[in-house]
């Protein structure tokens, strides 16, 4: 009895209990999706502290945790549920919570794969939503005009067929930007967009905006007091943009750059003695507009110091103290120089692996003196043991021979170690130009201390070449050339070519084969094949006009040994066959009426007239050589001299002896620019007596010629010895007016037997983006002369008249006008009537003869190297200094071709 009204009231409280739990429910159910992440667990409402003392607080009864009975995935297309609920922990079983709600969230959003997702709980069953992100079906990129797409694309992370996302999208935007950044262009923008398509796909669209390059508008610099900020702005690398600096890239802003010309600072400031220097501060600052930096160098000069005691500390049983130390290049007193305590250091280092020391250790060692501002200075030079070469490796050359390696080198197994032989067999095996840029040989430790391994490490590069070229000469009008040569045939080192050229004005066609080493001894021997035709000319009124044909066919043979490592000894035997021919329509006559042509000074020239003819020459010659450059094809040291002694008349109908002599010397000066002094000279002395009056001993086409381009700022054969034409005219009042107008003036330069020619070059280092257009550009002074050669007899044709006479055809056959005027070779008519002959007049003209001097002409100017994108081209401007009369002079001169 008394339980029934007790578990009555126990139901009653369950209904109400369920009934407020229901109403719970309800209203959690109407709340947006955004507060379902709130648990229906929360905490009630808690008594403020008023009701709490009143006793009035309402009674809230917590509700009861959701238990999640169910988990279901809505929206996905591409994904599988089962695949989307693995990359979450929310579990059927667990307490749903405001928490746990979050973190599935959470989880979704780290997986990147989706544009939009949500979570709801309806008393235990929880629905994901979600939206895939697209597919990228392509990237497109547009606006990139300075910087190509196969630059940009490599670094983008986002590809085809891979799942877009806003994050890896803004993080290749900014690698794009970062690209951008690096070519100074710091105002370049990205906007991403994408195009929607079929299928949840997307184009992804990078639209670029690159702006200008941001150049360096300004470097300023603060705390230097000793030097000017002119000075210390040279020593940078970084310059400012300016007019004259359009065509250097380092008017950029690089932050690699700005770390480095504060280390060029601080060298220059040591190289004066300033060993306290510091840069306090370098700051960049980007102006508002995005296009150009101002640079701040805030400095530290500190005080100078001088050089206090210097001395060498030696270990090495080879070298004394005294005697290195007496032969230091500073002295106590001169002003300190970190750059010369480096180069000391270096030369102590080589001077030691010449003896044999591979692993010498040179260390300065410093102690400053601040009362009396000096450095003293002491080149401690450790011990170490004499080093031998244990082996000497060659590995990767797969096609060249190891034999064509080795013999370049000039030390062997079992040698003492010698610094200077290394570099010298280094250069030797760059010198071949058969493998890598830069090649260096490797030193590595051998099996003891005193052992050591060399290793040449080479990679093969193409030596074949085939070349057809085109092109255009201020000399030889448009030339076509085709050659084909291979300079390590077979692997052995040996070179085998062939070429043929053509002009308006040669031709020439040749075979060469040459051996190093012949039977593996250090003997050189070559051999060359020729066939050369020759229009030589002269200049009437601009015309280039051909004066005589010369055909040369022979061919030489050569033998070398050297004497030195630097000096060599050569000698060739070479056999020509000229024959030298003129237009007989235009320069023979019959003058005597004996119905003979013959070729007539008056209209050729005595000096022509005498040169024609065939001839062989047996020619045998001896060089002598010496070469120290560090390359053959663009040398920045060393020198080189030869002297070449030939004589004609081992037999053949040419005997003369010829002298020749080239130098050349090259130094790296200043920073990068390159200074060379070249001369040469030569001297023919003809050892058959040429009998006649104003007739040379030497042939017209044995003789030196000079001109452009040996001498620039001079016409081709410009230079020496020429009889110049001079027309005669009337000058109005029947008196005679001689033309000296170069234009109307025909000019033949009949060469000389004795020249020197000298040049002094300085070619100018530009910046690095010019230096990849493959600009060279040089200041020059050219000095030479052409003289000594017998003054020919000279030819007039007297006024007013000039002189007549009868043409004649190629063969010589006097030439007459028939009855119809038409021109015939039958000196009379049918009827027995003569016919008149054919005559062609003279003009009045006189020659005279100039230019036989041996004054030094002088000429300076500007030259330029390109190697352009349609072959090497090269121009010059020259003024003249100094002439002589009948010198031809040209201000401009130029030489471009292509390769295709």
């Amino acid at each position: 009895m008394n339980g029934t009204p007790m578990r009555s009231a126990m139901a009653a409280h369950k209904k109400g209990t369920f009934a407020l739990a229901l109403l719970s429910g309800t209203i959690l159910a109407g709340l947006p999706s955004g507060a379902l992440a709130q648990s229906a667990g929360d905490p009630a409402t808690l008594p403020t502290a008023q009701e709490a003392q009143s006793g009035q607080a309402p009674v809230v009864q917590a509700p009861q945790a959701d238990v999640i009975q169910t988990i279901s995935v809505s929206g996905a297309q591409r994904l599988e549920p089962q695949t989307i609920l693995s990359y979450i922990r929310i579990r059927p079983g667990q307490t749903y919570t405001a928490a746990l709600g979050d973190q599935t969230l959470k989880e979704l959003a780290d997986t990147e794969l989706f544009s939009d997702f949500s979570i709801r709980n309806d008393r235990g069953a929880v629905l994901i939503t979600v939206v895939e992100n697209p597919v990228i079906n392509r990237i497109i990129l547009e606006g990139n005009d300075r910087l190509d797409s196969d630059k940009i694309l490599p670094e983008i992370k986002l590809a085809p067929r891979q799942i877009f996302t806003r994050s890896k999208t803004r993080a290749d935007v900014a690698r794009i930007i970062e690209l951008y950044k690096r070519q100074g262009r710091f105002a370049a923008t990205v906007e991403p967009k994408i195009v929607e398509l079929s299928q949840n796909r997307v184009d992804l669209v990078f639209e670029i905006s690159e702006g200008p390059k941001s150049k360096v508008r300004q470097i300023n610099i603060i705390g230097n007091e000793v030097f000017g900020d002119g000075t210390l702005r040279g020593e940078m690398v970084t310059k400012q943009a300016r007019l004259t600096s359009f065509l250097s890239s380092n008017t950029s802003y690089d932050p690699d750059r700005l770390a480095f010309d504060q280390q060029k600072l601080r060298e220059f400031y040591l190289t004066e003695g300033y060993v306290d220097f510091r840069v306090v501060s370098a700051v960049a600052e980007l102006t508002p507009d995005k296009r150009d930096f101002i640079i701040t160098y805030v400095v530290e000069e500190g005080e100078k110091y001088d050089f206090g005691e210097v001395s060498v500390d030696s270990q090495l049983r080879d070298f004394s103290s005294e005697g290195l130390s007496a032969n230091l290049p500073m002295k106590t007193g001169d002003g300190y120089n970190a750059k010369l305590v480096e180069d000391t250091v270096e030369q102590l280092s080589e001077l030691a692996g010449t003896f044999g020391y591979a692993f010498a250790d040179v260390q300065p060692e410093f102690s400053r003196n601040r009362d009396s501002k000096t450095m003293d200075v002491a080149f401690v030079l450790r011990e170490a043991p004499r080093v031998y070469v244990e082996r000497v490796d060659i590995n990767g050359n797969t096609l060249t021979q190891d034999k064509v390696i080795r013999r370049e080198m000039r030390l062997a197994e079992g040698d003492a170690f010698n610094s200077l032989q290394v570099a010298r067999s280094t250069n030797r095996i760059n010198s071949l130009g058969f493998f890598q840029e830069n090649f260096e040989i490797e030193q590595k430790e051998g099996s003891a201390p005193d052992r050591i391994v060399l290793e040449a490490n080479v990679e093969d590069q193409p030596t074949g070449e085939l070349q057809l070229s085109a092109g255009f000469s201020s000399i030889e009008s448009f030339l076509l050339a085709a050659s084909i040569r291979e300079r390590n045939f077979r692997g052995r080192g040996q070179t085998v070519g062939a070429s043929v050229n053509w002009s308006r004005f040669s031709r020439s066609a040749g075979i060469n084969f040459s051996e190093p080493y012949v039977f593996d001894r250090n003997i050189s021997m070559g051999v060359d094949l020729y066939r050369r035709d020759f229009n030589s000319f002269n200049f009437t009124n601009n015309d280039r006009n051909t004066t005589f044909e010369q055909t040369t066919t022979g061919g030489s043979i050569r033998a070398g040994v050297p004497l030195t490592e630097y000096m060599s000894l050569i000698a060739s035997y070479t056999l020509n066959h000229d024959k030298v021919s003129l237009d007989e329509n235009q320069f023979f006559a019959d003058f005597d009426g004996d119905g003979v042509a013959t070729c007539e000074p008056l209209l050729a020239g005595r000096f022509l007239c005498d040169s024609l003819g065939s001839r062989t020459s047996s020619i045998a010659g001896l060089t002598l050589n010496y070469n120290s450059l560090n390359s053959r094809f663009r040398p920045t040291r060393g020198e080189s001299v030869s002297i070449t002694g030939e004589y004609a008349g081992l037999g053949g109908s040419v005997e003369y002896a010829r002298i020749r002599g080239k130098a050349a010397k090259y130094w790296s000066v200043f920073n990068g620019f390159i200074f060379s002094l070249q001369g040469e000279g030569g001297y023919i002395k003809g050892l058959k007596d040429r009998q006649g009056a104003g007739v040379d001993d030497v042939l017209l086409t044995d003789r030196f010629f000079l001109g452009e381009p040996q001498i620039r700022g001079f016409d081709i054969r410009g230079v020496g010895p020429r009889v110049l034409r001079q027309p005669i005219v009337d000058d109005g009042e029947g008196n005679p007016l001689i033309i000296t107008d170069r234009n109307r003036v025909a000019d033949d330069a009949i060469g000389g037997n004795a020249y020197y020619l000298g040049r002094a070059e300085l070619e100018i280092p530009l910046g690095s983006g010019v230096r990849e257009l493959g600009l060279r550009p040089s200041l020059f002074v050219d000095v030479g002369a052409l003289w000594n050669v017998t003054e020919p007899v000279l030819q007039n044709s007297p006024f007013p008249g000039g002189l007549s006479f009868q043409q004649t055809d190629g063969d010589g056959n006097p030439i007459f006008i028939g009855p119809d005027g038409s021109p015939t070779l039958d000196p009379a008519q049918t009827n027995g009537t003569p016919n008149q002959p054919l005559n062609q007049t003279i003009d009045p003209f006189q020659e005279v003869f100039l230019g036989d001097s041996s004054s030094p002409r002088v000429s300076v100017g500007i030259g330029v190297n390109w190697n352009s994108p349609f072959g090497p081209f090269r121009i010059d401007f020259a003024r003249v200094l100094k002439k002589q009369p009948g010198d031809d002079t040209k201000t401009l001169s130029f030489n471009v071709g292509t390769q295709f």
